[in-house]
């Protein structure tokens, strides 16, 4: 097996797949890992795979909220050529990962192509010595147990950092509710990024691969709305990939922060320049009315002075009462202590509110609520700042 990156561009694979039909789904994943070498390029004879698709939550695969199960299946059925010790999992944002990789879907079409379950509920901390600096993750049994992954991302908008996609797939290789801990220890947006940088860095996923064939714009990665994109993306660069992510949806890269942390640390390259793009026409995918933010990310500084300024322009997310069914799901996935959101009254009658005061904009409320109910809007002083600058 060769090692990853060894060309001088990176290289990534673009198949056109039209629909989640699992044979149209099979002959396109088939191409792809065949452009880059085929399955004998990633793995070893007898090697312990794992598939790390992307499982925010168990919601439909209609929803586009995870990887679609054909192309989990597709993937798993072309890797057996070579090995049969296959695996998959991923840790969602709140749960036990079993029932949400069975509400998926992703469970039935596993066990379909003979994968089993990965341990993604129990982990170990393990450290990073990368460009000066020292991380520690706790990473799930799953990941640690396994010979090499296989990352299956989903192509979505994120509020924090503009896309989701390769880099921030492996997030889900830390089990439970300890991801929320590292948007406390990394609260702005470069940081986190650096963050999901060194955790790809440690992981080494040796093939991303992208389901775009529907993706979600808007309000991702959980309350936006399904969009047909009709394409598969595959390759060893997550950092390349991401920066034609960019190029299909008419987003200026530098508003990715994974784009530039990635690049700074050695993960990948998201020079055009230095891109190699196999298979078919990227051009002819490109969806210039994609909704996503188009504008740089600000992030909360620190000292209680200036967050109350920033509080007043910056953007933060808003629960929408009519929508909202008082769960309290984003009440559990707000990190910070005390909570930047909680009950305005015992009985839970009404919304949960929130002290901006206390909020990192991680966004993790938002991306975790099962009614599409919060959404990030900038408050009037900063539409009327942006109007008048513009």
């Amino acid at each position: 097996m060769r090692e990853a990156n060894q060309t001088s561009r990176a290289r990534i694979a673009l198949v056109r797949c039209g629909s989640y039909d699992l044979e149209e789904v099979r002959r396109a994943v088939r191409r792809g890992i065949e452009l880059l070498g085929g399955p004998e390029r990633f793995a070893r004879r007898d090697e312990r795979i794992l598939f790390k698709p992307n499982v925010l939550a168990g919601d439909p695969p209609a929803r586009a909220t995870t990887t679609h199960p054909a192309v989990l299946r597709a993937a798993a059925e072309v890797f057996r050529s070579v090995t049969s010790r296959l695996s998959y999992g991923d840790s969602p944002g709140f749960g036990k990962p079993a029932f949400h990789l069975r509400t998926s879907g992703l469970a039935r079409a596993a066990a379909e192509a003979g994968v089993t379950p990965a341990d993604f509920e129990n982990g170990q901390e393990v450290e990073l010595s990368h460009s000066g600096r020292e991380w520690r993750f706790t990473l799930a049994r799953g990941v640690l147990e396994a010979d090499g992954i296989i990352s299956l991302p989903k192509f979505k908008t994120h509020q924090l950092t503009r896309i989701t996609g390769p880099v921030k797939n492996q997030l889900g290789c830390v089990p439970g509710l300890l991801k929320p801990q590292y948007h406390v220890r990394y609260p702005g947006a470069d940081d986190f990024a650096r963050m999901l940088t060194a955790l790809n860095l440690l992981v080494k996923p040796r093939l991303y691969i992208l389901d775009a064939v529907t993706a979600m714009e808007g309000n991702g990665p959980r309350s936006g709305c399904a969009v047909h994109m009709g394409l598969l993306m595959f390759s060893e660069d997550p950092v390349a990939m991401e920066a034609l992510m960019c190029r299909l949806i008419d987003l200026d890269p530098r508003f990715v922060p994974t784009i530039a942390a990635g690049e700074e640390l050695g993960l990948g390259t998201g020079r055009w320049e230095e891109i190699e793009i196999l298979g078919d026409d990227w051009r002819e995918a490109v969806n210039p009315k994609f909704q996503v933010v188009r504008e740089p990310i600000t992030s909360v500084r620190q000292g209680e002075a200036i967050r109350f300024a920033m509080n007043l322009v910056m953007p933060r997310p808003v629960i929408s009462a009519g929508s909202c069914t008082r769960c309290g799901t984003c009440v559990e996935a707000c990190p910070v202590e005390p909570k930047a959101l909680s009950w305005p009254d015992s009985g839970r009658t009404r919304p949960p509110c929130y002290d901006y005061r206390r909020c990192i904009r991680c966004y993790c409320c938002q991306e975790m609520c099962p009614e599409r109910a919060i959404s990030v809007r900038v408050p009037l002083l900063g539409r009327v700042i942006k109007v008048r600058a513009g």
